[in-house]
């Protein structure tokens, strides 16, 4: 009996070592703040404040953003998708109302923010090797319809 049960720990010890690294948390999960960055093509400005929360699964994202920009009127952003470029509904917002994310790389994000179909914003994130930082390219429509470039430096919280 004593060695059946050191024997059913040991399996379950074995079981428990190699399902470890597939519960790690993803490196990127957790809360990203955008800062004034003095490299090129920076376009943040200071007083911008925003943080972006990455919740990574086996083909999954949950993407949560709150701009504080303005105190009074929070621009916030909720959206669930898988990282295959699938489109999914994009919630509560004005301007979009799809998005489609893809992992193009181990570090690398596309994310396109979508209003019936029309691409009104594509993001491109790199992240860092080390996890510390990220940098968000992008291009975008204003209300007006105007297309504009962007680039925007990160730190990991």
């Amino acid at each position: 009996m004593i060695r059946r049960t050191a024997l059913l720990g040991l399996a379950a010890a074995a079981a428990l070592s190699f399902a470890a690294p597939a519960l790690a948390a993803n490196p990127h999960d957790g809360n990203w703040t955008a800062v004034v960055s003095k490299e090129p093509g920076n376009t943040i400005e200071p007083g911008f404040k925003l943080t972006i929360n990455f919740k990574f699964g086996d083909n999954h994202l949950v993407y949560h953003s709150a701009n504080t920009t303005v105190p009074d009127k929070p621009y916030i952003s909720d959206h669930e998708t898988t990282l295959d470029g699938k489109v999914a509904p994009f919630p509560n917002q004005p301007r979009f109302n799809q998005v489609s994310v893809t992992q193009t790389a181990p570090n690398e994000l596309q994310i396109l923010k979508m209003k019936d179909g029309d691409v009104i914003a594509g993001e491109f994130w790199s992240f860092s090797a080390d996890g510390k930082t990220a940098v968000r390219r992008g291009i975008a429509k204003n209300a007006e319809g105007k297309s504009h470039a962007y680039q925007e430096h990160f730190v990991h919280q």
